[in-house]
């Protein structure tokens, strides 16, 4: 892979990275905001369901901040772009879809099988 393309999937990376990071600081209050001591039943329980999705965005937002550090590190390491189970090149196609990709497709299929 060339600088070229490697700068193309670093700024796709840090501008995924801005993305979660803005979404992440819009939504800090909303869970605590929702617990609050008014309404029926109703409003509690869809008060504690919200709670909730907060809390398991925010662990996927986790995740793929990390997948995203992880991978800004392998750019750094020169190892962007290479499965990192069978080592062959990972498709631009697959990067451009999914930057932050570790594996091959043929990889990810046979550990989801």
């Amino acid at each position: 892979m060339n600088a070229r393309d490697l700068d193309r999937y670093k700024e796709l990376l840090l501008a995924k990275r801005r993305e979660l990071t803005t979404a992440r600081a819009g939504t800090e209050g909303a869970a605590t905001a929702s617990g609050a001591d008014t309404g029926d039943l109703v409003d509690h329980a869809a008060a504690a369901l919200e709670a909730e999705l907060q809390v398991r965005l925010r662990e996927t937002d986790s995740k793929l901040l990390r997948a995203i550090d992880e991978a800004l590190g392998r750019i750094e390491r020169k190892t962007f772009g290479v499965c990192q189970e069978c080592m062959k090149p990972i498709s631009a196609a697959r990067l451009d879809a999914v930057p932050w990709s570790r594996l091959c497709r043929e990889c990810k299929e046979h550990r989801q099988a």
